[in-house]
Protein backbone atom coordinates (compact mmCIF):
# COMPACT_ATOMS: atom_id res chain seq x y z
CA UNK A 1 0.00 0.00 0.00
CA UNK A 2 3.14 2.70 0.66
CA UNK A 3 5.06 1.88 -1.90
CA UNK A 4 4.38 5.42 -3.49
CA UNK A 5 5.27 6.96 -0.02
CA UNK A 6 8.13 4.47 0.53
CA UNK A 7 9.55 5.69 -2.56
CA UNK A 8 9.28 9.65 -2.07
CA UNK A 9 10.88 9.22 1.53
CA UNK A 10 14.11 6.98 0.98
CA UNK A 11 14.90 9.48 -2.13
CA UNK A 12 14.11 12.39 0.22
CA UNK A 13 16.53 10.45 3.33
CA UNK A 14 18.64 9.59 0.51
CA UNK A 15 19.71 13.25 -0.41
CA UNK A 16 19.68 14.19 3.01
CA UNK A 17 22.57 11.29 3.89
CA UNK A 18 24.59 12.71 0.69
CA UNK A 19 24.99 16.10 2.45
CA UNK A 20 26.67 14.80 5.79
CA UNK A 21 26.60 18.42 7.59
CA UNK A 22 22.77 19.61 7.43
CA UNK A 23 21.71 23.19 8.43
CA UNK A 24 18.95 24.56 8.68
CA UNK A 25 17.82 25.27 4.93
CA UNK A 26 18.27 21.76 4.22
CA UNK A 27 16.21 20.42 7.03
CA UNK A 28 13.54 22.99 5.64
CA UNK A 29 13.65 21.54 2.11
CA UNK A 30 13.46 17.86 3.11
CA UNK A 31 10.47 18.50 4.98
CA UNK A 32 8.47 20.23 2.47
CA UNK A 33 9.23 17.43 0.44
CA UNK A 34 8.43 14.98 3.24
CA UNK A 35 4.78 17.37 3.70
CA UNK A 36 4.25 16.82 -0.30
CA UNK A 37 4.77 13.29 -0.19
CA UNK A 38 2.51 12.54 2.69
CA UNK A 39 -0.49 14.80 1.02
CA UNK A 40 0.19 12.78 -2.01
CA UNK A 41 -0.51 9.64 0.00
CA UNK A 42 -4.19 11.22 1.03
CA UNK A 43 -3.34 11.39 4.78
CA UNK A 44 -5.64 14.79 6.41
CA UNK A 45 -4.10 18.17 5.82
CA UNK A 46 -4.11 19.05 9.47
CA UNK A 47 -2.54 16.57 10.48
CA UNK A 48 -0.04 16.26 7.84
CA UNK A 49 0.37 20.00 8.98
CA UNK A 50 0.90 19.45 12.87
CA UNK A 51 3.50 16.43 12.42
CA UNK A 52 5.56 18.61 9.78
CA UNK A 53 5.55 21.20 12.62
CA UNK A 54 6.87 18.70 15.39
CA UNK A 55 9.45 17.02 13.07
CA UNK A 56 10.48 20.85 12.59
CA UNK A 57 11.12 21.80 16.11
CA UNK A 58 13.12 18.84 16.75
CA UNK A 59 15.08 18.90 13.89
CA UNK A 60 16.63 22.16 13.46
CA UNK A 61 18.18 21.71 17.24
CA UNK A 62 21.49 21.98 17.99
CA UNK A 63 21.68 18.74 19.28
CA UNK A 64 20.84 17.64 15.93
CA UNK A 65 22.50 19.68 13.46
CA UNK A 66 25.53 19.17 15.23
CA UNK A 67 25.96 15.95 16.08
CA UNK A 68 27.96 13.65 14.06
CA UNK A 69 25.02 12.04 11.81
CA UNK A 70 22.48 14.72 11.63
CA UNK A 71 20.73 12.97 8.50
CA UNK A 72 20.64 9.71 10.40
CA UNK A 73 19.07 11.28 13.26
CA UNK A 74 16.24 13.05 11.04
CA UNK A 75 15.01 10.04 10.24
CA UNK A 76 14.93 8.54 13.29
CA UNK A 77 12.76 11.76 14.33
CA UNK A 78 10.52 11.16 11.20
CA UNK A 79 10.25 7.78 12.44
CA UNK A 80 9.61 8.20 16.13
CA UNK A 81 6.63 11.13 14.99
CA UNK A 82 4.98 8.30 12.46
CA UNK A 83 4.73 5.67 15.13
CA UNK A 84 3.56 8.23 17.47
CA UNK A 85 0.73 9.63 14.77
CA UNK A 86 -0.77 5.57 14.29
CA UNK A 87 -0.16 5.17 17.72
CA UNK A 88 2.87 4.01 20.03
CA UNK A 89 1.88 1.10 21.72
CA UNK A 90 0.31 -1.88 20.44
CA UNK A 91 -3.15 -2.23 22.07
CA UNK A 92 -4.60 -5.50 22.47
CA UNK A 93 -8.38 -6.83 22.31
CA UNK A 94 -9.56 -6.91 25.28
CA UNK A 95 -10.57 -9.70 27.11
CA UNK A 96 -13.39 -10.22 29.52
CA UNK A 97 -12.38 -11.06 33.39
CA UNK A 98 -15.79 -13.43 32.89
CA UNK A 99 -17.13 -15.21 29.63
CA UNK A 100 -18.14 -14.57 27.47
CA UNK A 101 -16.18 -11.92 25.68
CA UNK A 102 -18.35 -10.39 22.88
CA UNK A 103 -16.61 -8.20 19.94
CA UNK A 104 -19.39 -5.89 17.68
CA UNK A 105 -17.62 -6.02 14.02
CA UNK A 106 -19.34 -2.68 12.63
CA UNK A 107 -18.57 -0.67 9.26
CA UNK A 108 -20.14 -0.03 6.17
CA UNK A 109 -20.92 -2.52 3.24
CA UNK A 110 -17.85 -3.34 1.23
CA UNK A 111 -15.32 -2.72 4.31
CA UNK A 112 -14.57 -6.29 4.80
CA UNK A 113 -16.56 -6.38 7.40
CA UNK A 114 -17.28 -10.51 7.63
CA UNK A 115 -14.29 -11.43 6.45
CA UNK A 116 -12.28 -9.67 9.56
CA UNK A 117 -14.81 -11.22 11.66
CA UNK A 118 -13.83 -14.69 10.49
CA UNK A 119 -10.11 -13.71 10.50
CA UNK A 120 -10.04 -12.29 14.19
CA UNK A 121 -12.16 -15.28 15.12
CA UNK A 122 -9.79 -18.12 14.11
CA UNK A 123 -6.91 -16.15 15.70
CA UNK A 124 -8.53 -17.47 19.03
CA UNK A 125 -8.59 -20.71 18.01
CA UNK A 126 -6.01 -21.44 20.16
CA UNK A 127 -6.65 -21.15 23.86
CA UNK A 128 -10.72 -19.69 23.48
CA UNK A 129 -14.01 -21.13 21.72
CA UNK A 130 -14.85 -18.63 19.48
CA UNK A 131 -18.46 -18.04 17.79
CA UNK A 132 -19.28 -16.02 15.09
CA UNK A 133 -22.69 -14.50 15.13
CA UNK A 134 -24.87 -13.70 11.42
CA UNK A 135 -26.22 -10.45 12.36
CA UNK A 136 -26.37 -8.65 8.99
CA UNK A 137 -29.43 -9.17 7.23
CA UNK A 138 -29.51 -6.64 4.55
CA UNK A 139 -26.79 -7.87 2.10
CA UNK A 140 -27.68 -10.63 0.23
CA UNK A 141 -25.78 -13.57 0.84
CA UNK A 142 -23.74 -12.26 3.97
CA UNK A 143 -24.96 -14.82 6.26
CA UNK A 144 -23.90 -17.60 3.69
CA UNK A 145 -21.13 -15.46 3.80
CA UNK A 146 -19.74 -15.64 6.59
CA UNK A 147 -20.61 -19.36 7.21
CA UNK A 148 -18.66 -20.59 4.61
CA UNK A 149 -16.03 -18.80 5.87
CA UNK A 150 -16.34 -19.40 9.48
CA UNK A 151 -16.46 -23.35 7.83
CA UNK A 152 -13.11 -22.68 6.01
CA UNK A 153 -11.80 -21.04 9.01
CA UNK A 154 -12.69 -24.15 11.07
CA UNK A 155 -14.54 -21.73 13.60
CA UNK A 156 -18.39 -22.17 15.06
CA UNK A 157 -21.23 -20.29 13.45
CA UNK A 158 -24.68 -18.99 14.51
CA UNK A 159 -27.22 -17.70 11.79
CA UNK A 160 -30.63 -16.52 12.05
CA UNK A 161 -33.45 -19.11 11.46
CA UNK A 162 -35.26 -19.18 7.66
CA UNK A 163 -36.99 -15.97 7.30
CA UNK A 164 -36.10 -14.32 9.76
CA UNK A 165 -35.01 -10.95 9.93
CA UNK A 166 -34.60 -9.18 12.95
CA UNK A 167 -30.90 -8.83 13.81
CA UNK A 168 -31.29 -8.12 17.96
CA UNK A 169 -33.66 -11.49 18.15
CA UNK A 170 -30.70 -13.49 16.67
CA UNK A 171 -27.99 -11.42 18.85
CA UNK A 172 -30.11 -12.71 21.73
CA UNK A 173 -30.44 -16.31 21.19
CA UNK A 174 -27.07 -16.41 19.98
CA UNK A 175 -25.84 -15.29 23.76
CA UNK A 176 -28.02 -18.02 25.07
CA UNK A 177 -26.34 -20.47 22.24
CA UNK A 178 -23.27 -19.55 23.61
CA UNK A 179 -23.97 -20.11 27.00
CA UNK A 180 -25.42 -23.27 26.93
CA UNK A 181 -22.14 -24.66 24.83
CA UNK A 182 -19.44 -22.55 26.49
CA UNK A 183 -18.30 -20.55 23.66
CA UNK A 184 -15.96 -18.07 25.42
CA UNK A 185 -15.84 -15.24 22.63
CA UNK A 186 -18.28 -14.12 20.55
CA UNK A 187 -18.09 -11.51 17.38
CA UNK A 188 -21.03 -10.41 15.87
CA UNK A 189 -20.94 -9.22 12.21
CA UNK A 190 -23.14 -6.54 12.24
CA UNK A 191 -25.37 -4.89 8.96
CA UNK A 192 -23.55 -2.08 7.07
CA UNK A 193 -24.70 0.00 4.71
CA UNK A 194 -23.42 2.09 1.80
CA UNK A 195 -23.15 5.21 4.24
CA UNK A 196 -24.17 5.95 7.38
CA UNK A 197 -27.88 6.47 8.35
CA UNK A 198 -30.25 6.84 11.13
CA UNK A 199 -31.73 3.43 10.44
CA UNK A 200 -28.55 1.63 10.63
CA UNK A 201 -27.45 3.59 13.92
CA UNK A 202 -30.73 3.00 15.56
CA UNK A 203 -30.41 -0.81 14.87
CA UNK A 204 -26.65 -0.87 16.10
CA UNK A 205 -27.49 0.71 19.37
CA UNK A 206 -30.09 -1.32 20.31
CA UNK A 207 -27.55 -3.96 20.06
CA UNK A 208 -25.38 -2.74 21.80
CA UNK A 209 -27.56 -2.50 24.46
CA UNK A 210 -28.27 -6.26 24.32
CA UNK A 211 -24.90 -7.28 24.06
CA UNK A 212 -22.59 -5.03 25.90
CA UNK A 213 -19.74 -5.85 24.27
CA UNK A 214 -16.23 -5.50 25.51
CA UNK A 215 -15.41 -3.94 22.12
CA UNK A 216 -16.91 -2.36 19.32
CA UNK A 217 -14.75 -2.69 16.39
CA UNK A 218 -15.46 -0.32 13.27
CA UNK A 219 -13.51 -1.83 10.19
CA UNK A 220 -12.40 0.55 7.79
CA UNK A 221 -11.71 0.02 4.38
CA UNK A 222 -8.06 1.34 3.82
CA UNK A 223 -8.27 2.20 0.29
CA UNK A 224 -11.10 4.25 0.37
CA UNK A 225 -9.01 7.48 1.77
CA UNK A 226 -10.10 10.54 3.67
CA UNK A 227 -13.27 8.95 3.34
CA UNK A 228 -12.61 6.30 5.76
CA UNK A 229 -11.26 8.97 8.76
CA UNK A 230 -15.19 10.47 8.22
CA UNK A 231 -16.51 7.06 8.46
CA UNK A 232 -14.92 6.54 11.50
CA UNK A 233 -15.98 9.88 13.70
CA UNK A 234 -19.72 9.11 12.54
CA UNK A 235 -19.13 5.94 14.03
CA UNK A 236 -17.70 6.91 17.37
CA UNK A 237 -19.69 9.71 17.67
CA UNK A 238 -22.81 7.54 18.27
CA UNK A 239 -21.27 4.09 19.43
CA UNK A 240 -18.06 5.04 21.13
CA UNK A 241 -15.71 2.71 19.48
CA UNK A 242 -13.08 1.02 21.42
CA UNK A 243 -11.08 -0.19 18.60
CA UNK A 244 -10.45 0.60 14.70
CA UNK A 245 -9.43 -2.87 12.33
CA UNK A 246 -7.75 -1.89 9.23
CA UNK A 247 -8.34 -4.06 5.87
CA UNK A 248 -6.54 -4.29 2.50
CA UNK A 249 -3.19 -2.77 3.91
CA UNK A 250 -1.59 -5.25 0.96
CA UNK A 251 -3.75 -3.43 -1.73
CA UNK A 252 -2.33 -0.37 -3.66
CA UNK A 253 -4.15 2.60 -2.65
CA UNK A 254 -2.05 5.91 -1.17
CA UNK A 255 -2.40 4.55 2.76
CA UNK A 256 -3.27 8.22 4.20
CA UNK A 257 -6.14 6.56 5.88
CA UNK A 258 -4.07 4.34 8.07
CA UNK A 259 -1.81 7.20 9.28
CA UNK A 260 -4.41 9.62 9.55
CA UNK A 261 -7.60 7.93 11.37
CA UNK A 262 -6.36 7.24 14.78
CA UNK A 263 -4.88 10.74 14.91
CA UNK A 264 -8.18 12.49 14.24
CA UNK A 265 -10.50 10.18 16.00
CA UNK A 266 -8.63 8.95 19.41
CA UNK A 267 -9.66 5.12 18.68
CA UNK A 268 -6.57 2.91 18.88
CA UNK A 269 -5.98 0.52 15.42
CA UNK A 270 -5.81 -2.68 17.17
CA UNK A 271 -6.03 -5.19 14.14
CA UNK A 272 -4.87 -4.86 10.33
CA UNK A 273 -5.93 -7.10 7.61
CA UNK A 274 -3.07 -7.93 5.22
CA UNK A 275 -4.01 -10.37 2.76
CA UNK A 276 -6.90 -12.39 1.37
CA UNK A 277 -6.47 -15.80 3.50
CA UNK A 278 -7.89 -16.28 6.34
CA UNK A 279 -4.75 -15.94 8.61
CA UNK A 280 -3.45 -12.71 6.89
CA UNK A 281 -5.53 -10.75 9.99
CA UNK A 282 -2.56 -9.24 12.24
CA UNK A 283 -2.43 -6.79 15.56
CA UNK A 284 -1.71 -3.40 14.32
CA UNK A 285 2.12 -2.17 15.18
CA UNK A 286 2.73 1.50 14.11
CA UNK A 287 6.32 1.04 14.92
CA UNK A 288 6.89 -2.26 12.47
CA UNK A 289 4.74 -0.55 10.29
CA UNK A 290 6.55 2.55 10.04
CA UNK A 291 9.89 0.42 9.97
CA UNK A 292 8.60 -0.57 6.41
CA UNK A 293 7.33 2.66 5.34
CA UNK A 294 11.42 3.99 6.03
CA UNK A 295 12.68 0.81 4.16
CA UNK A 296 13.88 -0.47 7.59
CA UNK A 297 12.58 -3.91 7.08
CA UNK A 298 10.61 -6.10 9.92
CA UNK A 299 12.57 -9.15 10.95
CA UNK A 300 10.21 -9.61 14.09
CA UNK A 301 7.11 -9.64 11.44
CA UNK A 302 9.69 -12.13 9.49
CA UNK A 303 10.32 -14.22 12.02
CA UNK A 304 6.34 -14.46 12.92
CA UNK A 305 5.68 -15.53 9.49
CA UNK A 306 8.18 -18.54 9.77
CA UNK A 307 7.14 -19.32 13.15
CA UNK A 308 3.37 -19.84 11.43
CA UNK A 309 4.81 -21.87 8.54
CA UNK A 310 7.34 -24.02 9.88
CA UNK A 311 6.41 -27.30 10.04
CA UNK A 312 7.70 -29.05 13.03
CA UNK A 313 8.44 -32.28 11.50
CA UNK A 314 10.10 -31.03 8.13
CA UNK A 315 12.37 -28.42 10.25
CA UNK A 316 13.76 -31.74 12.64
CA UNK A 317 14.63 -33.71 9.07
CA UNK A 318 16.32 -30.43 8.32
CA UNK A 319 18.32 -30.21 11.23
CA UNK A 320 19.32 -33.75 10.80
CA UNK A 321 20.70 -33.00 7.68
CA UNK A 322 22.77 -30.30 8.99
CA UNK A 323 24.18 -32.33 11.68
CA UNK A 324 25.49 -34.91 9.32
CA UNK A 325 26.30 -31.99 6.23
CA UNK A 326 24.14 -33.35 3.95
CA UNK A 327 22.02 -31.47 1.75
CA UNK A 328 20.10 -33.70 -0.91
CA UNK A 329 17.46 -32.05 -3.53
CA UNK A 330 14.44 -32.79 -0.88
CA UNK A 331 16.05 -30.50 1.62
CA UNK A 332 15.86 -27.94 -1.02
CA UNK A 333 12.30 -28.70 -2.12
CA UNK A 334 11.83 -28.32 1.71
CA UNK A 335 12.99 -25.14 1.53
CA UNK A 336 11.25 -23.67 -1.21
CA UNK A 337 7.57 -24.85 0.12
CA UNK A 338 8.58 -23.04 3.47
CA UNK A 339 9.35 -20.02 1.53
CA UNK A 340 5.98 -20.11 -0.64
CA UNK A 341 4.22 -20.35 1.95
CA UNK A 342 5.17 -17.44 4.00
CA UNK A 343 3.37 -15.20 0.87
CA UNK A 344 4.31 -13.19 -1.66
CA UNK A 345 8.08 -12.98 -2.43
CA UNK A 346 7.64 -9.26 -2.53
CA UNK A 347 6.56 -9.05 0.40
CA UNK A 348 9.05 -11.19 2.20
CA UNK A 349 11.52 -8.82 0.68
CA UNK A 350 9.96 -6.25 2.13
CA UNK A 351 10.56 -7.52 6.02
CA UNK A 352 14.50 -7.43 4.85
CA UNK A 353 16.47 -4.85 6.56
CA UNK A 354 18.72 -4.41 3.54
CA UNK A 355 21.77 -2.06 3.28
CA UNK A 356 21.74 1.07 1.21
CA UNK A 357 23.15 -0.72 -1.54
CA UNK A 358 21.06 -3.56 -1.76
CA UNK A 359 17.62 -1.77 -1.72
CA UNK A 360 16.94 -1.92 -4.97
CA UNK A 361 16.20 -6.09 -4.53
CA UNK A 362 12.66 -4.84 -2.92
CA UNK A 363 11.96 -3.43 -6.01
CA UNK A 364 13.20 -6.24 -8.16
CA UNK A 365 10.06 -8.05 -10.05
CA UNK A 366 9.68 -11.27 -7.43
CA UNK A 367 8.73 -13.97 -9.61
CA UNK A 368 6.97 -16.61 -7.94
CA UNK A 369 6.51 -19.13 -11.32
CA UNK A 370 10.48 -19.31 -10.89
CA UNK A 371 10.45 -20.73 -7.83
CA UNK A 372 7.24 -23.26 -9.33
CA UNK A 373 9.52 -24.25 -12.11
CA UNK A 374 12.17 -25.27 -9.49
CA UNK A 375 9.97 -27.31 -7.38
CA UNK A 376 8.80 -28.64 -10.86
CA UNK A 377 12.23 -30.05 -11.50
CA UNK A 378 12.75 -31.65 -8.52
CA UNK A 379 9.88 -33.48 -8.44
CA UNK A 380 10.61 -34.89 -11.48
CA UNK A 381 13.33 -36.70 -10.46
CA UNK A 382 13.10 -40.04 -9.11
CA UNK A 383 13.68 -40.69 -5.43
CA UNK A 384 17.25 -41.87 -6.23
CA UNK A 385 18.02 -38.54 -8.00
CA UNK A 386 16.85 -36.64 -5.43
CA UNK A 387 18.94 -38.04 -2.78
CA UNK A 388 21.83 -38.68 -5.23
CA UNK A 389 21.86 -35.39 -7.51
CA UNK A 390 25.46 -36.38 -8.85
CA UNK A 391 24.12 -39.37 -11.13
CA UNK A 392 21.96 -36.59 -12.88
CA UNK A 393 23.76 -36.79 -16.73
CA UNK A 394 22.82 -36.27 -19.97
CA UNK A 395 19.72 -38.57 -20.88
CA UNK A 396 18.27 -37.95 -17.49
CA UNK A 397 18.49 -34.10 -17.74
CA UNK A 398 16.48 -34.38 -21.30
CA UNK A 399 14.20 -36.84 -19.26
CA UNK A 400 13.59 -34.50 -16.11
CA UNK A 401 12.99 -31.54 -19.02
CA UNK A 402 10.65 -33.11 -20.28
CA UNK A 403 9.17 -34.14 -17.49
CA UNK A 404 8.54 -31.05 -15.60
CA UNK A 405 7.66 -29.01 -18.89
CA UNK A 406 11.33 -27.24 -18.34
CA UNK A 407 14.16 -26.66 -20.13
CA UNK A 408 17.94 -28.54 -20.06
CA UNK A 409 18.88 -25.35 -19.47
CA UNK A 410 16.80 -25.36 -16.41
CA UNK A 411 17.91 -28.13 -14.97
CA UNK A 412 21.20 -27.42 -15.19
CA UNK A 413 20.55 -24.20 -13.06
CA UNK A 414 18.95 -26.24 -10.84
CA UNK A 415 21.73 -28.59 -10.42
CA UNK A 416 24.09 -25.91 -10.01
CA UNK A 417 22.34 -23.98 -7.71
CA UNK A 418 21.72 -27.07 -5.27
CA UNK A 419 25.64 -27.45 -6.05
CA UNK A 420 26.11 -24.02 -4.40
CA UNK A 421 23.33 -24.50 -1.30
CA UNK A 422 25.54 -27.90 -0.80
CA UNK A 423 28.76 -26.12 0.23
CA UNK A 424 27.23 -23.60 2.24
CA UNK A 425 25.30 -26.42 4.12
CA UNK A 426 28.79 -28.01 4.70
CA UNK A 427 29.93 -24.88 6.33
CA UNK A 428 27.67 -24.40 8.25
CA UNK A 429 27.31 -27.94 9.68
CA UNK A 430 31.07 -27.77 10.19
CA UNK A 431 30.92 -24.02 12.51
CA UNK A 432 27.88 -25.65 14.02
CA UNK A 433 25.71 -22.93 12.91
CA UNK A 434 22.29 -22.65 12.27
CA UNK A 435 20.25 -21.39 9.83
CA UNK A 436 18.89 -21.74 6.23
CA UNK A 437 19.84 -19.45 3.00
CA UNK A 438 18.58 -19.59 -0.08
CA UNK A 439 20.81 -18.24 -3.37
CA UNK A 440 18.60 -16.20 -6.04
CA UNK A 441 16.62 -18.94 -6.96
CA UNK A 442 13.71 -15.79 -8.24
Amino acid sequence: MFDVLKERLDGIFKNLRGKGKLTEEDVAVALREVRRALLEADVNYKVVKDLVERIRERAVGRDVLESITPSQQVVTIVFEELRDLMGRDVVPLVIASRPPTSYMMVGLQGSGKTTSCVKIARRFLKGHKPLVVACDHQRPAAVEQLRVLADQAKVAFFGPEPGEKDPVGVARRALRFAEDRLYDVILFDTAGRLHVDEPLMEELEAMKSLVEPEEILLVVDSMTGQEAVNVASAFNERLTLTGLVLTKLDGDARGGAALAVRSVTGVPIKMAGVGEHLEDMEPFDAGRMVQRILGMGDIQGLMERVQLTADDGEMEKMAESLKKSRFTMEDLLTQIRQVKKMGPLDKVMEMLPLPENMKQLRGAEMDPKRLRHVEAVILSMTPAERRNPEIIKGSRRRRIANGSGTTVQMVNQVLKQHGQMKELWKRFGKSGKKGFKLPKLF
